[in-house]
């Protein structure tokens, strides 16, 4: 009997999760407001950097510490996950949870391997002593770029809790309304790390 009152809680609390919007309600309208809000602050730490990225306090400059090869194979990374997000939501659309699950987990798997050598990056400068505080064109790399990383990371960490929903509970109205909010946010990073592999890194070395 309490197994049966448990699970009858969880139907009753997903079933309240899917309540219909008020008159004028939007999902998307409000997530497309947070992506707003998000590119003012990518903006102002674009500006921040084009205004201290050529203060180099003595230190290193972008030419002598970054490695294009290896950024190269970061934004490779990045890309691919964006592709494979687009598979999924090709997946989605048909129907198949098997097809969703599969490339969301591919997906994740970029995202994480793009985290991974971020963070190798990040070690290493560190390591050879190009720290935060080192230089005003430092401290605005590491904030601009350690900025998208972290949005890399809370991103994977929701397409991992979206793949918990559809596997338990299947393509439902509402988690196909979360997964393209997911979509939305995914592909807007990847166009952040365009800027950045351009601004920061491309533009940095020919300076």
């Amino acid at each position: 009997m309490a197994n049966a009152q448990t699970a009858y809680d969880r139907d009753v609390f997903y079933l309240a999760d899917e309540h219909d919007h008020e008159a004028g309600g939007s999902t998307m309208l409000g997530f497309w407001i947070y992506l707003m809000s998000d590119c003012l602050i990518f903006a102002m730490l674009f500006a921040c950097y084009g205004v201290y990225g050529g203060s180099y306090a003595g230190g290193p400059t972008p030419a002598e510490i970054f490695e294009l090869p290896l950024v190269a194979v970061n934004t490779t990374m990045l890309l691919l996950s964006s592709i494979t997000y687009g598979f999924a939501m090709l997946a989605m659309e048909e129907q198949r949870k098997g097809g969703t699950l599969a490339w969301l987990a591919i997906t994740g798997l970029f995202g994480l391997c793009f985290i991974g050598i971020e963070l190798y990056e990040f070690s290493e400068l560190i390591h050879e002593g190009a720290t935060p505080q080192r230089s005003a064109f430092l401290s605005s790399f590491f904030t601009l770029v350690g900025t998208h990383g972290l949005h890399v990371t809370l991103g994977i960490v929701w397409l991992v809790t979206l793949m918990a929903q559809v596997a338990r509970f299947g393509l439902t109205a509402a988690n196909k309304r979360r997964l393209m909010c997911l979509s939305l946010f995914w592909h807007f990073l990847d166009v952040i790390w365009i800027g950045v592999f351009t601004f920061v890194y491309l533009l940095g070395v020919l300076r």
